[in-house]
């Protein structure tokens, strides 16, 4: 009889003399022996070709162990070795307890590094509390109730590893009688689950049951649950039938079956089941591999029911019940360990996703614009929502909105909150204005922190010797004085190549302390975020304990600090850290930049801003994914959300899918640089843009009467007026050819109100179409939600499908002067520019400074193409004023200020605030819009 046979037909009758017992008995041995060689030489080829695949990859199996069988902890350390896993054993007391086993189980179902979990317990410490704490991902056993109920249901799962031994012994069992004595919990539930699928009848029984002699003298096989009861004699079990031992430990393999005066073939499963396990494990890897890959998401959108007439935007907002943000995040490909669950409707994502999908090709990339706006906005942030809502919701297509977290100074103010509005917005909205993860909050304590080590830095430094500062900067602790991290990398910038402090000479000591920072050149300010302007201009240092040492300051709103900048723009968790260290806050009396690094800060930002970094999830009215993050000023920065969000979302969606961000005010501000400083930071390519247009501002451009926030619209803007449309389209036009300047093609989207008359939209549409855009599509978002923007959406689908010769307006190699004069003049069509002595003085600084090649940001009034907010459509000849040239090199770009630019805006006469309250019985938030 060959050995490659099954094994069951090792075990006739025809074997009845001793000897052939004893040879029958052998012969069982080295078929156990070569089934776990070929359980194991399998599972080696297998990891071997994830890992290749794979090179980052470290599977970990954790197994915890309550007592003190060290031959099953051998048998698992050596089967692991030899396929090529990592194993740790987690030893506890043999009197461990239910729920300390418990414990341990959850923090390894955190631990990242943990892809699969195992236990080998006493069978009194196997309870449904213990198998079900293991998350269903990591249960390499299968005995959770979640893995069971897959296999009851034939549903492919993890089949446990002493059913799996069970089986692979057995071999072909249809037809067959197979009795199980002893078998019970999991396991037993399991294997009776197996063998029945397999065609065999499957008896179940106690091994003290009056009936266990008969039913043993009429089973063809038989599975004790552990070694074979003592009071069950030979005799009982059908001669040539297969007997298996099912017993957890290994020690019944050293039982000498052969002194027993019977034909049965016995078998135990000990080491095959550790094989086993080993080969689930490594099944476990390549379902933990496949699932991180990204796969077509199993989207469920929410019901959206519009009523007219619309109700206010928190009415929407609280009428829908948005989904579980975990559910939401396994709808669209997200893993359980990449999301921090802030509440029920929103989450913080890992950056740990870029390296799970580095390989997934990108989205489509579409940026949502406007023409110049009136002050009341245009509804760019409304388009996005909806053109999302239209994609997934509507034409079943992947897609990411990524918008801008909104400043509560403006909520609080006169603009009112930024999520979007009507049947077209995010939700909860409270949530969205108000706080959401603290990353605001972040920022204004990062901010601060910088801002108050300047100043505490000059004290220092002037009422301190240098060796006095030297004492206290670098301090003997416990004995030994060590430099910092932060001040070693200080010593080796000055050309100080020493880390011990006693070495320094008295003058390496005295650049290593003095900074000597010029008051008077102190750009960085405290923030608030809120509208104050009783802040914009301050004395700081009259206390008498900062001993005379006064100055004049301000504060600026949060999102306009230098650090929102940087969130927007980074790349990485390292990438910020070091743009954070090259904030440059002031010069030295050389005039030499001053930076965080210098002051020893950057670290600590740095741990301010860790959480800071991780994109907000949240989702829109029908249930469409949506990511918040960062919200830098559009004015004295570039205005659009961050680079992360929108890198994770092009991953997200796959291939086929759509992210949507914006780009704050108009094409002429806020695109603009998006494309000159965004896209070069991110080293991504927009697909499309939108080019959002209302009736009412083409009617102010072509020459209606003033629109104010907070006043009436005057009879011009909500009766038909062709004329003034027609006249007004100049802007429009003009907006087009800026977007053309990049090589992108533009979708112009109508964004309907309900006084534009159908003559009206069929103008815009007309003429933005003769004037070069793809197309041009009225959409009612606002009171039809999705619905309103398919068209808008199959549209920009088409677009991103055109031929796209997308490049930068200027080269970096330019002078600062000549970048500047290039936007002037292409974008904003001035004649020329025309620099104040202040502005030249620090263009020739920065320039001396080495930070000639950093982009431009235009600090401009977003109201009008040109400096002056009264001159609409599209004035020429004129002569941009620079009054003043600064740079956020830690976020990489200089700004120059057209005019004056505030960075505190103040509160109206009428503010928001007036109607936001809270219900103390409810606590829901009244008056948000």
């Amino acid at each position: 009889m060959g050995l490659d046979k099954p094994s069951h037909e090792l075990a006739q009758p025809s074997f009845k003399v001793l000897g052939m017992r004893v040879y029958l008995s052998i012969l069982l041995k080295i078929c156990l022996s070569l089934c776990c060689s070929r359980v194991t030489e399998n599972a080696k080829n297998t990891l071997a070709s994830l890992k290749r695949e794979n090179p980052q990859f470290e599977p970990t199996l954790a197994i915890i162990q309550a007592h003190n069988d060290q031959l099953i902890q051998e048998a698992n350390k050596n089967f692991a070795k030899e396929i090529g896993l990592r194993v740790i054993h987690i030893c506890l007391p043999e009197s461990s307890t239910k729920d300390e086993i418990v414990s341990e189980i959850l923090r390894l179902n955190e631990d990242p590094n943990v892809q699969g979990l195992a236990l080998d317990l006493p069978e009194s410490l196997y309870s449904s509390k213990v198998l079900n704490a293991v998350k269903p991902e990591k249960d390499v056993d299968g005995l959770s109730s979640v893995n069971l109920g897959r296999l009851l249901h034939g549903d492919d799962c993890l089949v446990p590893p002493t059913v799996c031994a069970v089986m692979e012994l057995l071999g072909d069992i249809g037809g067959k009688k197979v009795l199980l004595v002893g078998v019970r919990g999991a396991e037993g539930a399991a294997l009776q689950s197996v063998l029945q699928r397999q065609g065999a009848a499957v008896l179940s029984c106690h091994c003290k049951a009056p009936q266990l002699q008969s039913e043993l003298g009429h089973a063809d096989t038989v599975v004790f649950g552990s070694a074979k009861p003592d009071d069950v004699p030979v005799s009982w079990i059908k001669p040539g039938a297969t007997v298996i031992y099912g017993a957890h430990d290994l020690l019944s393999e050293k039982h000498n079956h052969a002194q027993q005066n019977n034909t049965a073939a016995e078998k135990t499963v000990g080491s095959l089941a550790v094989a086993m396990r080993m080969q689930n494990m490594v099944k476990n890897m390549e379902r933990c591999i496949h699932s991180q890959r990204h796969r077509k998401w199993d989207f469920h959108s929410l019901k959206l029911q519009p009523l007219s007439p619309v109700p206010s935007d928190i009415e929407i907002s609280r009428a829908q019940s948005p989904k579980a943000v975990d559910v939401l995040a396994k709808e669209i490909g997200l893993l359980t360990d990449e999301i921090e669950i802030y509440g029920r409707t929103k989450a913080k994502v890992r950056l740990s996703l870029l390296e799970r999908l580095k390989d997934q090709p990108d989205g489509k990339y579409v940026l949502v614009a406007g023409i110049t706006p009136t002050p009341l906005g245009e509804g760019k942030s409304t388009v996005t929502v909806g053109l999302v809502q239209a994609l997934t919701a509507h034409l079943n297509i992947n897609s990411f909105a990524c918008l801008r977290q909104p400043s509560q100074g403006p909520t609080f103010g006169v603009k009112g909150g930024a999520a979007g509005g009507g049947y077209a917005q995010v939700i909860p909205m409270e949530e969205f204005n108000l706080h959401l993860t603290g990353d605001i909050h972040a920022i204004t304590a990062a901010n601060n922190l910088l801002a108050a080590a300047i100043d505490a830095r000059i004290l220092h430094e002037n009422t301190q010797s240098d060796k006095s500062l030297y004492n206290r900067l670098v301090p003997v602790v416990n004995g030994v004085r060590g430099f910092s991290a932060i001040q070693l990398a200080r010593l080796k910038r000055l050309g100080i190549n020493k880390t011990d402090p006693g070495t320094l000479t008295e003058e390496e000591i005295s650049k290593f302390v003095r900074l000597d920072i010029d008051p008077s050149t102190i750009t960085w300010q405290r923030v608030v975020d809120t509208n104050d302007r009783f802040l914009r201009k301050i004395t700081v240092g009259q206390a008498n304990t900062e001993k005379g040492f006064a100055r004049q300051a301000q504060f600026d709103i949060a999102v306009a600090s230098e650090i929102m900048a940087i969130l927007a723009l980074t790349t990485s968790l390292q990438d910020m850290k070091e743009r954070l260290g090259r904030v440059v806050v002031a010069n030295d009396k050389k005039g030499e930049p001053v930076t965080a690094e210098d002051l020893g800060v950057s670290g600590a930002l740095a741990v301010l801003m860790k959480d800071a970094i991780k994109p907000t999830l949240m989702q829109t009215l029908e249930g469409t994914p949506v990511f918040v993050h960062a919200g830098p000023f559009a004015n004295i920065a570039h205005g659009s959300s961050s680079v992360l969000a929108d890198k994770i979302a092009l991953k997200l969606v796959g291939e086929k899918g759509f992210v949507v961000t914006e780009a704050g005010f108009g094409a002429d501000i806020g695109m603009e640089k998006f494309f000159n400083i965004k896209c070069r930071a991110s080293g991504l390519v927009p697909s499309v843009v939108v080019l959002v247009a209302t009736v009412r501002a083409l009617k102010m451009h072509g020459g209606g009467p003033n629109v104010t926030a907070g006043a009436p619209l005057k009879k011009e803007y909500t009766e038909e007026n062709l004329q003034l449309v027609a006249d007004g389209c100049c802007n429009l036009q003009k907006q087009i050819q800026i977007t053309q300047l990049f090589g992108v093609p533009v979708v112009v989207a109508l964004n309907v109100f309900k006084t534009d008359s159908p003559a009206e939209i069929d103008l815009v549409c007309k003429i933005a179409k003769e004037s070069g855009a793809f197309d041009a599509v009225p959409c009612n978002h606002w009171s039809a939600g999705g619905r309103g923007a398919i068209k808008l959406a199959q549209a920009v689908e088409k677009a991103a499908n055109q031929k796209n010769s997308f490049k930068y307006l200027y080269s970096l190699e330019l002078p600062i002067v000549e970048k500047i004069r290039t936007i002037a003049q292409k974008v904003y069509g001035a004649q020329d520019i025309e620099l104040s002595p202040v502005a030249q003085s620090q263009v020739d600084r920065y320039t001396q400074q080495g930070f000639g090649n950093l982009p431009i940001c235009m600090a401009k009034t977003h109201l009008s193409l040109s400096h002056q907010p009264e001159r609409k459509g599209v004035p020429t000849g004129f002569i941009l004023p620079i009054s003043d040239v600064r740079a956020s090199i830690g976020a990489g770009f200089i700004y120059p200020l057209v005019g004056t630019m505030s960075t505190m805006p103040g509160l109206p006469t009428r503010s928001c605030f007036y109607d936001i309250d809270l219900d103390p019985i409810t606590e829901e938030v009244k008056g948000l819009f």
